[in-house]
C-alpha cells in the first residue's frame, strides 16, 4: 500500500494539495470509526451512513452485496449479543481522486446480556471507499479472521 498518494484538487498548489489530502484521510479515518460504532450501537438502519448502496461485504459470517443485505448480515452476526466493542487500529489509507483503498486491523469483543465477554476476535480488514455527495462511504469490505479467543474456556481457534 502506497500511503501518501495525493489527491490534487487544487491544480498543483502543494499546500492546498496537502490540506486536501489530509482532509480526505481524516474523513476516511472517521469513516472507519463510524463503522465500528455502527456495529456496536446496532444502528443497522443507518447502513447508508457507512456503506454505499451497492457495497460488497465479505466476512467470516457471510458475503453480501447491497446496503440492505449488509445491514441484515450485521444484524444477524451482532444482534444476539447485548454488547460488542469494535476497536479499529492501524489504518493505512491510499487516496486517489474520489476513491480510496484502506487497510486496518480490528479487535472485536462480544458479550451476552449480564455476562463477561464471551469471545474476542482479531481481524485484518481490506476496504475500498468512494467519495459520495454525502461524504466518504465504504464500497467494499473484506475481513479476514486471524484469531479468536473464547473467554469461557480460555481457548482459542
Amino acid at each position: 500500500m502506497n500511503v501518501g498518494v495525493t489527491n490534487e484538487k487544487s491544480g498543483g498548489n502543494a499546500a492546498e494539495d496537502t490540506v486536501a489530502r489530509l482532509a480526505d484521510r481524516a474523513e476516511i479515518t472517521d469513516l472507519l470509526s463510524r463503522h465500528g460504532r455502527w456495529l456496536d450501537d446496532k444502528s443497522f438502519d443507518d447502513v447508508r451512513s457507512v456503506f454505499t448502496e451497492d457495497a460488497v461485504v465479505v466476512v467470516g459470517s457471510g458475503e453480501v452485496q447491497g446496503a440492505d443485505r449488509v445491514a441484515g448480515l450485521a444484524a444477524r452476526s451482532h444482534g444476539p449479543f447485548a454488547r460488542t466493542h469494535h476497536l479499529t487500529t492501524n489504518p493505512l489509507v491510499e487516496v486517489e481522486g474520489d476513491r480510496a483503498v484502506l487497510g486496518a486491523q480490528q479487535l472485536a469483543v462480544f458479550c451476552r446480556e449480564g455476562e463477561a465477554p464471551e469471545f474476542t476476535v482479531g481481524e485484518e480488514y481490506r476496504m475500498e471507499a468512494v467519495r459520495t455527495p454525502e461524504g466518504w462511504r465504504l464500497s467494499r469490505l473484506e475481513g479476514e479472521g486471524l484469531w479468536r479467543l473464547d473467554h469461557g474456556t480460555g481457548g482459542g481457534a
